[in-house]
């Protein structure tokens, strides 16, 4: 039985570059519409948690450190309902990535539609959902093709 290479970002970087340039123009304009890094972080984080995606995770958890995240909230992310340490809209960022991820077709429940009503406009609605699905699709990319982590590339 053969192994095969996995594929490195760099890879596909090189040889998909039509996707690539598609899927960072969805991640920059949810970047120019003014919602918060360190939200959009935590949810990437989070989603990519959800989907058990290496690459996904490592990169975001660099990433929301290099943004200022706080390492408590890195630390309890999974656990976040249970723990007053996220704002009311981080919050309700989390609840809806986690709804968006799992059941992305059935309604939000009551109270979780209404605290994410309360914590972001209807322009912050639709960019925090292009960011979720932004992040689900960097996942099933990352995960399908088995995309090497910075630590496994770093182990060798």
């Amino acid at each position: 039985m053969t192994t095969k290479r996995r594929l490195t970002y760099a890879d596909f970087e090189r040889d998909f570059p039509e996707a690539l340039t598609t899927l960072l123009a969805m991640s920059k304009a949810v970047d120019a519409s003014g919602l918060e890094k360190s939200i959009t972080e935590l949810v990437k984080l989070r989603v990519s948690q959800i989907n058990a995606c290496a690459f996904c995770t490592e990169l975001h958890l660099r990433v929301a450190r290099r943004t200022g995240v706080e390492e408590a909230k890195l630390d309890l992310l999974p656990a976040w309902r249970d723990t007053a340490l996220y704002s009311a809209r981080e919050r309700a960022a989390l609840a809806w990535a986690e709804h968006v991820t799992q059941t992305p077709t059935a309604g939000l429940p009551p109270d979780a539609s209404a605290a994410l009503d309360s914590a972001f406009a209807e322009p912050e609605r639709v960019n925090l959902t292009i960011a979720i699905a932004n992040i689900n699709a960097w996942n099933r990319i990352a995960g399908a093709l088995h995309f090497r982590t910075m630590a496994t590339a770093e182990a060798r």
